[in-house]
């Protein structure tokens, strides 16, 4: 009888290799959700990233115009034994923009104002296009002067020369504000007495500020689940000059 009952004890082969199988469907299954569930909070990070840098930078570009500085350009006047001619500092091509403002990347509002430069270039691989902005600090006159290659004749009316600044280069300090563009292009307002009548111009090259500045982008590859790209239009508030007194009157 003992003999027996121990024969009994234990598991069989098959038994063992059922135990086996089942063991192994149950962690493939279980691996396999698993990962299933990583790439779907992968997925949703991302848009989530996506999103969140999109508007990240209309916001960062809005606060970068608002903030717009008025200030003057010491510019080479090509005369010599002559001193530098002061110029509204303020340079708007298609692709490219430069001035001041009192909001940067490095210290948003709280820092030292900064000489922003937007430039438009080619993308990774040529594949569409990046927008890009260098920061620099503002002293003064001379540093935003040192950036101005002369006075040359000015085509639009008004004037008869104008400054040229020298070309927006790309650097190891340049930042991309965003990037897989289909186009990205600048356009500056022209304030006229009949404000239904304002023009928006490609190029800016007038003895004043622009009145309102208007950023175009798009998408390389738009996708409906994610945030995109949209334009935006800032407008530019300045009714002060730089180096003019001005003196309140009131009437007694």
């Amino acid at each position: 009888m003992k003999r027996s009952t121990a024969a009994r004890r234990g598991v069989t082969l098959i038994e063992l290799l059922i135990a086996v199988s089942l063991l192994s469907t149950l962690s493939v299954g279980m691996l396999f959700a698993l990962r299933v569930g990583i790439n779907a909070l992968d997925k949703a990070n991302g848009k989530l990233i996506a999103n969140r840098r999109a508007a990240s930078v209309q916001n960062i570009l809005e606060s970068q115009i608002a903030n717009f500085m008025p200030v003057n350009a010491a510019c080479p006047s090509g005369v010599p034994n002559s001193p530098p001619a002061l110029v509204p500092f303020f340079d708007g091509e298609p692709q490219s923009m430069r001035f001041v403002s009192s909001y940067s990347l490095e210290e948003a509002a709280r820092g030292s104002p900064k000489i922003l430069e937007f430039a438009v270039i080619p993308g990774e691989q040529n594949r569409g296009v990046r927008l890009i902005v260098n920061e620099y600090p503002y002293t003064g006159p001379l540093s935003t002067g040192a950036l101005c290659l002369g006075m040359i004749e000015n085509p639009a009316p008004g004037i008869d020369r104008a400054p040229q600044y020298r070309p927006i280069e790309p650097g190891p300090r340049s930042f991309v504000l965003a990037d897989r563009l289909a186009f990205c292009r600048f356009a500056y307002m022209q304030e006229v007495p009949a404000p239904e009548f304002a023009r928006w111009l490609p190029e800016w090259k007038h003895p004043r500020w622009p009145s309102a500045v208007r950023v175009e982008m798009q998408s390389l590859e738009p996708d409906p689940s994610r945030v995109p790209l949209a334009g935006l239009t800032v407008p530019i508030r300045i009714n002060r000059w730089p180096n003019v007194r001005y003196t309140d009157t009131f009437e007694q």
